[in-house]
């Protein structure tokens, strides 16, 4: 198993996924038992002042958006108040991803391994309480 590129969009595309957010870039890792695709998302505007940084902000998260668009499971990670951004910004801008989201889960800066692992971890018990299979 390694990790490579986000699958295509003729691609056969993961149940899951995990996010890690922090104020400057996302680490995002599509997987499922066998594979595991990773992409760096980072914002196009990056200046010091105040807009500039609140529209950072906003071009990342709408990136990780399109992201996971068609995953059907998402873990999102990183420090609070980050994660809580995103999830504002999720719930005003992008409702119909809301759902989808599983949850929301400080966390500080994490390895491509260590976020796989967090996440396999999370979604065997988050599908087991929800009493359904974890797909393969």
């Amino acid at each position: 198993m390694g990790f490579g590129e986000p699958p295509a969009t003729s691609e056969k595309l993961m149940f899951h996924a995990a996010v890690h957010l922090d104020h400057h870039h996302a680490q995002v890792l599509h997987f499922d038992a066998h594979q595991v695709h990773a992409a760096r998302i980072e914002p196009h505007h990056r200046r010091a002042h105040a807009d500039a940084r609140h529209a950072g902000e906003q071009a990342l998260f709408e990136a990780v958006c399109q992201a996971l668009q068609d995953t059907r499971e998402v873990l999102v990670t990183g420090s609070h108040p980050v994660i809580g951004q995103f999830k504002h910004y999720v719930e005003a801008q992008r409702p119909q991803l809301a759902p989808r989201i599983a949850d929301y889960r400080p966390a500080a800066e994490l390895s491509q391994g260590q976020l796989l692992a967090l996440a396999r971890q999370f979604f065997i018990a988050f599908d087991r309480m929800a009493g359904v299979p974890t797909p393969g």
